[in-house]
């Protein structure tokens, strides 16, 4: 969610290849090996030279190109100084890139941790951010080897759009002083509303110089992504804004002024604090980030493989996080995590495999080494103006009025996501999102279920043939009475058949149960055709269930759900054959 997922809409064809876990045998259930071998071995074994090394070589420049500017503002808007930005992206990076489950994710610094990270570092400091970030990294590679990442993915669609929503509206909040360099009276407060009054009161302290540099940058990039899309807008942007500034001398704060620059070579490795009672204190921190730095990579793999035709390894991709978190905190950088974005500049730069996200890493090192004393010039109202770009583009403004009008539910989610990460805090966004997403799901699940009731005489052939479960010529008398139960049937569904199943005593000697179209039974379901079992059997009724898969029947019996209660059959068919043969 960096910058846009407007820009992976037009996707790439290739064809299709191995299933996610890339295994060739189909639905066998793929190995360890198959599981959390990284793409880069893959892309290895299949044959890697000069042409794929080629492609790879550009798409790395390209997206580096691309990342410089934006791990600079990131690391800004989250409250730290810009390098940590830059050796987020190179360590970060590099890691994710080498051992990683998708051909083509490159990791970097993302726009949506700047809030989780800006209140980290407001509370615990950088050191209590390093080893936030390390323990996420933990919890990752937990995820990961678990096997968890799969169901990391079952997150319902409007709540991504409101959570990428709300994020877009907190971190454009975050650079109006930038954007117009206002000067507040004390500390920028990190609630919404408080932080928009005390913007308000220093109204009268905007900084012309500044705003004229912002607005040039917005200006420079949108005007670039329309004529010349395929150029490096946000760097020109930012380059254009520096070089206005230095030569005529304008009072608009810069790099330089701030922090005193960037350092031009990486730092050695080092602990951050380790004590109990700190790890404690950002224990909930490290959760967050781990949470949602496995949402955000899982999504820009999906993204990648939808843009490919490609199937990315989710746990293998989830491990790669975990050390690359790692590595980072060692190297003073700040949570890392797949970049949407960045992901798809490198697809559409024709990225070959996992090379090009490594070359990007290492283009922005040299990059550092080389042009790190530049970087002072930059003006920190271009980067604001960077920011606010991608928060334009990070509101996804038709997807969030489509969700509007597509039902009452899917609003319901939209919008409370969207209110409680603006107003309260992201993870209880998400927590909230998912728990109405999840109930929308039940109820829906739960209308969808359905009971039909045959009669097994010749006026109702021509209704049963329609509904297409069985011929009802395959029934021979009327006392007999088939139901088919179509859809899952769960605890949400449980009161709506336990009512239908109540009237099967009523006047009939012989009861077929069809189970050919239920996909799923849970204990709930099971515990409602024990009962109507046994009520069928105090009012000697026949009860026999039919299409039952092995699954279901298995369930049914471990209720006790067998004979004499009830009999088996295949298909109608047969359960005509056990009441002809009595």
């Amino acid at each position: 969610m960096d910058q846009t997922r407007q820009a992976v809409h037009q996707p790439i064809k290739r064809s299709a290849h191995k299933s996610a876990h890339g295994s060739a045998h189909g639905s066998a259930k793929p190995t360890f090996s198959e599981l959390f071998t990284p793409k880069l071995v893959t892309v290895w074994r299949e044959g890697y030279h000069l042409p794929q090394f080629k492609s790879d070589f550009m798409a790395g420049l390209t997206v580096a190109i691309v990342a410089l500017p934006l791990s600079m503002a990131i690391a800004i808007a989250s409250g730290v100084t810009p390098e940590r930005g830059l050796f987020t992206a190179i360590v970060g990076g590099f890691i994710i890139s080498a051992l990683g489950g998708s051909r083509f994710q490159i990791g970097g610094p993302a726009g949506a941790f700047i809030v989780l990270v800006a209140a980290t570092v407001q509370r615990e400091g950088v050191d209590g951010l390093l080893l936030a970030t390390m323990m996420a990294g933990v919890f990752l590679l937990a995820i990961g080897y678990l096997r968890l990442g799969t169901y990391i993915k079952f997150i319902p669609y409007p709540v991504t759009v409101g959570f990428t929503a709300g994020i877009a509206i907190i971190i454009f909040s975050g650079q109006i002083v930038e954007l117009f360099g206002l000067k507040l009276a004390g500390p920028e407060p990190g609630p919404l509303l408080p932080k928009l009054m005390a913007i308000g009161r220093a109204a009268g302290t905007v900084n012309i110089s500044a705003t004229l540099v912002a607005v040039l940058t917005i200006v420079t990039i949108v005007a670039m992504k329309r004529w010349r899309p395929g150029w490096p807008g946000m760097l020109i942007a930012v380059g254009l804004a520096s070089l206005v500034v230095a030569l005529l001398a304008l009072p608009a704060e810069t790099i330089g002024t701030r922090y005193g620059g960037i350092p031009r070579s990486l730092p050695f490795p080092a602990l951050p604090a380790l004590s109990l009672g700190k790890m404690l204190a950002v224990l909930p921190d490290a959760i967050a980030f781990a949470l949602l730095g496995a949402i955000e990579s899982l999504l820009s793999a999906v993204v990648a493989d939808g843009m490919t035709g490609r199937r990315h390894r989710s746990n293998c991709e989830l491990v790669a996080q975990g050390f690359a978190n790692i590595a980072s905190a060692l190297f003073g950088g700040i949570c890392v995590t797949g970049t949407i974005a960045r992901t798809a500049t490198n697809v559409r730069a024709g990225a070959h495999g996992p090379v090009s996200g490594m070359l990007h890493s290492l283009f922005l090192l040299v990059f550092m080494l080389v042009a790190a004393p530049l970087a002072s010039y930059i003006p920190l109202a271009a980067l604001a103006g960077v920011l606010a770009v991608v928060c334009w583009n990070m509101f996804e403004k038709q997807a969030f009025a489509t969700l509007l009008r597509a039902s009452r539910g899917d609003a319901l989610v939209l919008m409370a996501t969207f209110l409680i990460v603006v107003f309260r805090d992201l993870t209880e966004g998400i927590v909230v999102g998912f728990a109405l997403g999840s109930i929308l799901f039940i109820d829906r699940m739960a209308k969808s279920i359905a009971v039909e009731a045959h009669l097994v005489q010749d006026d109702v052939a021509d209704s049963v043939n329609a509904a297409g479960a069985y011929d009802a010529s395959e029934a021979s008398d009327a006392d007999t009475v088939v139901y088919r139960i179509s859809g899952a049937f769960f605890f949400g569904a449980a009161s709506t058949v336990g009512s239908v199943l109540d009237r099967i005593a009523d006047q009939r000697k012989n009861f077929i149960l069809d189970c050919s179209a239920v996909p799923f039974f849970d204990s709930t379901a099971a515990n409602v055709i024990e009962g109507a079992a046994h009520k069928a059997q105090r009012a000697g009724v026949r009860f026999i269930i039919s299409g039952a898969s092995p699954q279901i029947r298995r369930t049914l019996i471990n209720h006790g759900v067998k004979r004499p209660l009830v009999t088996y059959a295949a298909s109608i068919s047969d359960a005509r054959a056990q009441l002809a043969g009595k």
